[in-house]
């Protein structure tokens, strides 16, 4: 299997845009955090946070992603476990997320890129966030539309955790990649 830095420059090649790469970053920093809640391996997890968009640049119809990338991953030799869990990401494609890893990552994807719309707003960013403000912009159905606040919920169920405690993991994650995903630390 590849390693997390042959991964790295696999996401790098394939994804050109901060903010899909931000968005990676925070998926990956996300499925770390929940790789050592779980005790599961957490390069494996960190690489299918990363990974889970490789192909969106590309490819964005929903008959190309996550198709394509898990294909060209295949080919490269990722693990069985990281293609269904960057296949089970999307609702689309109908695929059973059977595994820890699958269940994490469909719980953190969405989360993950509210938080980031969250910490765009607020004056310190991700410093001092907590799951009440999240939980507050989830209600404001203008703020961030696009983002599924079913997904969010259904990811916390997939995990047996309530709602609060999934988004604190969340936020807990990503403060540890803060300047990576663009929030100066103090």
């Amino acid at each position: 299997m590849p390693s997390y830095q042959d991964s790295l420059d696999l996401f790098h090649e394939w994804t050109r845009t901060d903010s899909l790469r931000r968005h990676g970053y925070a998926v990956e920093a996300a499925m770390a955090y929940y790789a050592g809640l779980f005790d599961e391996d957490e390069e494996t997890w960190r690489i299918a946070g990363l990974l889970h968009d490789v192909d969106y640049e590309r490819h964005q119809s929903l008959e190309e992603h996550p198709f394509v990338g898990v294909k060209m991953l295949r080919e490269k030799g990722y693990s069985e476990d990281i293609l269904e869990a960057i296949m089970g990401h999307a609702n689309h494609t109908q695929t059973a997320r059977i595994s820890r890893i699958a269940k994490t990552l469909f719980a953190v994807d969405e989360l993950a890129g509210f938080i980031m719309a969250v910490a765009y707003v607020r004056p310190t960013g991700l410093e001092g966030m907590s799951p009440k403000s999240v939980t507050k912009k989830l209600k404001d159905k203008p703020f961030a539309a696009a983002v599924s606040r079913e997904d969010i919920r259904n990811g916390a169920d997939g995990l047996g955790l309530e709602l609060n405690q999934h988004i604190a993991n969340v936020i807990s994650g990503m403060q540890v990649a803060a300047t990576r995903l663009g929030f100066a630390t103090q």
